[in-house]
């Protein structure tokens, strides 16, 4: 699988445009789905055009959290392309123009090797995806209790890499298993994980592409 990251706090590839927010590109099983859009749509498009990624090519967007940070760029992109399938949690409404709307509660398979923790303690909801190392997770904020968002994602298999925003996290000993660890927007201690498990660390930043 792949991950590209669109919008985030920090910049990763010169000439793209860093923001308050999260955004990421994951293609994996023959699915290209957008996952979380980040504040601002123009400069979710702008990053993705300097990208050369076309809207049109997306299949699926999957929005974690209905904080600003997360949905400000939807409907801009929904202008554009609306002939995508929206995944989001069950709390959230006021999504328009999609061809369909999808509202997550529970864990759920939404395809072949691609799972949704379901929305967890009522506010978010992470991606997983099987690949042949394992279960790669993506993470909006990460506003529940990380030992359930691993918890949740663990039943669909062992857990590999972690990619997003893990808020206040600091209970480091639950990530002594993964293998690949990117943190991005909003992670408070981005130094401490680094440090603590440097072989496992990846730098985030707009434009990051992670082959997993």
């Amino acid at each position: 699988m792949k991950i590209t990251i669109l919008y985030d706090n920090t910049v990763f590839q010169k000439g793209l445009k860093p923001d308050w927010g999260f955004s990421c590109l994951v293609e994996a099983n023959n699915r290209t789905i957008l996952f979380d859009t980040g504040s601002d749509g123009d400069i979710l498009l702008r990053n993705m055009r300097k990208l050369n990624i076309l809207p049109s090519s997306i299949d699926d967007v999957f929005i974690s959290h209905a904080h600003f940070d997360h949905i400000g760029g939807l409907s801009a992109f929904l202008n554009i392309n609306s002939q995508v399938n929206v995944f989001v949690p069950v709390s959230f409404r006021g999504v328009r123009k999609a061809k369909k709307v999808v509202y997550i509660d529970k864990p759920a398979k939404l395809y072949e090797h691609i799972f949704s923790t379901g929305e967890l303690e009522n506010i978010e909801q992470s991606m997983a995806v099987m690949t042949d190392k394992g279960l790669v997770l993506v993470v909006g904020c990460s506003h529940p209790e990380m030992k359930n968002i691993l918890g949740a994602a663990s039943q669909f298999g062992k857990i590999y890499a972690i990619v997003g925003g893990l808020h206040g996290f600091c209970i480091y000993e639950l990530f002594k298993d993964i293998e690949v660890i990117c943190p991005t927007h909003c992670t408070r201690h981005i130094p401490e994980l680094k440090a603590l498990y440097p072989e496992k660390y990846i730098e985030g930043g707009v434009g990051k592409i992670i082959n997993l």
